[in-house]
């Protein structure tokens, strides 16, 4: 999971924010500045997959509501112009922080395997192959030594689109959870270290039970029948793919990411 946050956030820093600064344009905030040392780097990473769930959440709810909070003063606003509205609103906030995670978990989750069970249901190519390829070339560009990774990276990052589905729609809506803000449990509080502020003490090992995240595991089944519908009886033609998704599912479902995995 490590290597999988390297590569999106080398995107953020070498891409997104080096990109707009050039552009004099906006671009993503991080309250660190990028400035880490480098034994700090492990200490900062979520411990858990629940942690990284709700880092998540916070960052995806947070730009969504923003987007439904700042909207019309940013397009009231007199001293920006035109141009850096439009790509304010639309390009960072609109597409990339509502659409996107809501189209990659339908697409990619939902149409995909149930195309497969309905033949009339035609995917073009330019959807299904060449655009998905094109994105993540343009998110791994700068991660060359990590390419072996990529297969990996897509199927996590379908998992993690329903969260930061949920998380948008919330933001985007106000539901009653758009105020929640849990702390993200982070390395270096379940490791002790010779660090100069001392640590928080570190929490004690989740039950077993907590460890199982349901709504994965209800995506895996669905995913899973899908997979076995188009083996056996349609055209054999997404199964791969939609074992491997649901396998993907299975993993993160009961929690076996992160430092600490189930009954540890």
């Amino acid at each position: 999971m490590t290597r999988i946050q390297k590569m999106s956030l080398d995107y953020h820093f070498k891409v997104e924010q080096e990109s707009g600064s050039f552009m004099h344009a906006f671009f993503g905030f991080n309250g660190t500045a990028g400035v880490w040392r480098v034994s700090a780097v492990k200490s900062e990473l979520p411990s858990t997959f629940k942690a990284y769930r709700h880092q998540q959440h916070r960052w995806t709810c947070g730009a969504a509501n923003l987007f439904r909070k700042m909207g019309w003063e940013i397009v009231t606003n007199k001293g920006v112009s035109i141009w850096k509205k439009w790509h304010l609103l639309y390009s960072f906030l609109f597409v990339r922080r509502v659409i996107a995670p809501i189209l990659t978990f339908l697409f990619y989750c939902v149409v995909i395997p149930l195309s497969a069970m309905v033949p009339e249901v035609h995917i073009p190519v330019w959807g299904l192959v060449y655009i998905p390829t094109a994105i993540t070339v343009m998110n791994a560009i700068r991660n060359p030594g990590s390419l072996h990774l990529m297969p990996f990276w897509i199927l996590f990052e379908n998992v993690m689109s329903m969260h930061r589905m949920r998380a948008a729609l919330t933001g985007l809506l106000e539901t009653a959870h758009v105020n929640d803000w849990v702390v993200t449990e982070k390395v270096g509080d379940l490791v002790k270290d010779d660090f100069d502020v001392p640590l928080l003490e570190p929490l004690k090992p989740t039950e077993c039970v907590e460890r199982i995240y349901i709504p994965e595991l209800l995506l895996a089944l669905y995913l899973l029948i899908c997979a076995s519908y188009d083996y056996v009886l349609g055209s054999q033609t997404y199964f791969m793919y939609i074992y491997l998704q649901a396998l993907a599912f299975i993993v993160l479902g009961f929690g076996f990411v992160g430092m600490k995995t189930p009954c540890s």
